[in-house]
């Protein structure tokens, strides 16, 4: 499985954080950028991970930005992205295993470091249980822009 992350400029060290965690689990990844904490526009790199993911080059994707509000709705407006903002453990389980999310969103002025590795081990972990959710996900998928 391979991961796209990326980040504003308010995201920045929280990625950083996560890479650490992820090359110390062996998770492959691609970082999308930011690549430091000088100001940049968020729909930039939610985008550039969405399109990752849509694309097929990466299995899953990673987005942070101060609120993790802005960069999910960057995500969200690339077909078949379905990014979940999400402050816990559980929403990251639940929106694997019922909304099949392909992209989690973070917010690195709402969760520490802590919280957001386990979010991320969550969500990479938790299987789409599929069954009548896979027809509400084709139906969201259906919806056109």
């Amino acid at each position: 499985m391979k991961i796209a992350i990326g980040c504003d400029h308010g995201g920045y060290l929280l990625k950083q954080d996560i890479l650490i965690w992820m090359e110390e689990n062996d998770i492959d990844y691609e970082d999308f950028g930011c690549f430091s904490r000088d100001s940049v526009d968020y729909p930039v790199y939610g985008e550039k991970v969405a399109r990752a993911v849509a694309s097929g080059a990466c299995d899953k994707g990673i987005v942070i930005c101060t609120t993790g509000i802005g960069i999910s709705i960057a995500a969200n407006k690339v077909k078949g992205i379905r990014c979940a903002h999400c402050a816990d453990p559980l929403s990251a389980e639940m929106t694997r295993r019922h909304n099949d999310a392909n992209v989690l969103a973070l917010g690195a002025g709402i969760v520490g470091p802590n919280l957001a590795k386990r979010m991320v081990e969550v969500f990479l972990n938790t299987e789409f249980e599929g069954g009548r959710h896979a027809r509400r996900v084709a139906q969201l998928d259906a919806i056109e822009p």
